[in-house]
C-alpha cells in the first residue's frame, strides 16, 4: 500500500507517492533489532540513499544503526512500531527532502565537503538553498554524500566524446565550410537539471570553460591567422558589434572579457584598464553598464579571487569615468546658473503679458586719466 511522500496533502490524486514502511522486529533482550524490510523501495521514492532515513532514526531515537547494502538490510537497534517510524519518516521528508518553496520532493542534495555545506536543488520550481546543518544527520551526509547516477556520468562521457569526433572531422575535412560553426546539440531534460543544479561548482565552471574553448577553436582557422592585423581586428570587430545599444549583449561581453583573462592572466591582467578603455571607445561598451559591473564583484564567469584582481586592475578607468560625470553635470549646472544670472524679469502695470528681457553685463567705465601733479 502506498501513501503520499507529504502527507500533509490529503489529495488521493497525488502523483507522488511512496510505500508504506514496513518493520520487521528480531530477537530477543539486549539483541533485540528493527529491520526495516522496505527501505530500499522507500528511499528510491524519495531520491535519497536508504542510509540517510536509517540513519535519521538512530538520531532521533539514540539508537545505534547498521547497514547491509548488499542484502539490502537496514536496522535500528531496539524494537521500534512501524507506525512509530512512519511517523518519524515524515520529520526526514520535512527536512531533508521536500522544497522549502513549493513543497514537491523533486529535490536534490548536494554536499560540498570542503565548505561543510549540503545545498538543495528542486527541479521542479528552480529553487535552490542551502540546509540547516545542526542536525546530527547532516554529519554522517557531509562524511557520506549521494553517489551521481553512474548511467547519466556515462552518457555525458559518450556524449563529450561524440562532440569531439565531430570536431576533429569537421576541421580536418574541407575548409569550404569554416564559417558556418555548428549549434550545440539539444540537452536531454535530466541532463540539464544536473547542469544547472551545479553551476556554481568549481568542477562545473571548468567543464564550462572547456566548451566554450572547443566552440573558441572554430573562430582561430588557419586561413584567419594568415590575415593582417587590420582584417584579423575587423574580423573580431564583426563578431562583437551586437553588442552596441545592447546593454544585455554588454553584460555578456564583459563575462567573456573575464574569462579571456583568465585564460591569459599574466598577459591580459595588467593590461585590464587599457582593454576597457578602448572598447568603451569603440562604443562596445556603455558608461552606465561599465559602472554597474564595478560595483559588484561575480563569480559567475571565474573564481570570486581573480573578479577581486580584475575589479582591482579596472578601478583608475572606473575612477575616470566618474569623475568624467561629475565634471559633465557640474559644467550643466555652471551653465544653467549664468543663463539665470542674465535674464531679468520685468513688471510693467500696462503690460498684459509678462515680459522676460536678457540684460547684458555692463561694461566698466574706464577711469579718466590721473593727472600725477594733481596727486
Amino acid at each position: 500500500m502506498s501513501v503520499n511522500v507529504n502527507r500533509n496533502v490529503s489529495d488521493q490524486f497525488y502523483r507522488y507517492k511512496m510505500p508504506r514502511l514496513i518493520a520487521k522486529v528480531e530477537g530477543k533482550g539486549n539483541g533485540i533489532k528493527t529491520v526495516i524490510v522496505n527501505m530500499v523501495d522507500v528511499a528510491k521514492a524519495l531520491n535519497r540513499p536508504p542510509t540517510y532515513p536509517t540513519k535519521y532514526f538512530g538520531c532521533e531515537l539514540g539508537a545505534q544503526t547498521q547497514f547491509d547494502a548488499k542484502n539490502d538490510r537496514y536496522i535500528v537497534n531496539g524494537s521500534h512500531e512501524a507506525n512509530k517510524l512512519q511517523d518519524m519518516l515524515d520529520g526526514f521528508i520535512h527536512k531533508f527532502v521536500l522544497c522549502s518553496e513549493c513543497d514537491n520532493p523533486e529535490t536534490d542534495l548536494h554536499v560540498n565537503p570542503k565548505k561543510q555545506t549540503i545545498g538543495s536543488a528542486c527541479k521542479a520550481c528552480g529553487n535552490r538553498g542551502m540546509l540547516d546543518t545542526r542536525h546530527k544527520l547532516c554529519t554522517f551526509i557531509l562524511k557520506n554524500p549521494p553517489e551521481t547516477d553512474s548511467s547519466c556520468v556515462k552518457e555525458k562521457k559518450e556524449k563529450k566524446n561524440r562532440k569531439k569526433d565531430k570536431e576533429n572531422g569537421s576541421g580536418s575535412g574541407e575548409a569550404g565550410n569554416h564559417n558556418d560553426i555548428d549549434a550545440p546539440d539539444a540537452v536531454d531534460g535530466e541532463e540539464d537539471d544536473d547542469d544547472w543544479a551545479e553551476e556554481t561548482t568549481e568542477e562545473a565552471q571548468r567543464r564550462r570553460m572547456e566548451e566554450i574553448s572547443d566552440h573558441a577553436k572554430n573562430l582561430t582557422l588557419s586561413e584567419d591567422l594568415e590575415k593582417t592585423l587590420e582584417e584579423r581586428v575587423n574580423l573580431f570587430y564583426n563578431f562583437v558589434k551586437f553588442c552596441h545599444n545592447d546593454k544585455k549583449a554588454q553584460k555578456y561581453l564583459l563575462g567573456g572579457f573575464e574569462c579571456l583573462v583568465k585564460l591569459h592572466q599574466s598577459q591580459l591582467l595588467p593590461r585590464v584598464p587599457i582593454i576597457l578603455k578602448d572598447l568603451y571607445d569603440a562604443d562596445l561598451l556603455e558608461e552606465d553598464v561599465i559602472l554597474m559591473w564595478a560595483e559588484k564583484v561575480s563569480k559567475k564567469y571565474v573564481s570570486k579571487e581573480l573578479a577581486k584582481e580584475i575589479h582591482a586592475k579596472a578601478a583608475p578607468f572606473v575612477k575616470w569615468l566618474k569623475e568624467a560625470e561629475e565634471e559633465s553635470e557640474g559644467s550643466e549646472a555652471e551653465e544653467e546658473e549664468e543663463d539665470d544670472e542674465n535674464v531679468e524679469v520685468v513688471y510693467s502695470s500696462s503690460a498684459r503679458e509678462l515680459k522676460v528681457e536678457t540684460v547684458q553685463p555692463e561694461k566698466a567705465e574706464e577711469d579718466d586719466d590721473l593727472d600725477i601733479d594733481a596727486i
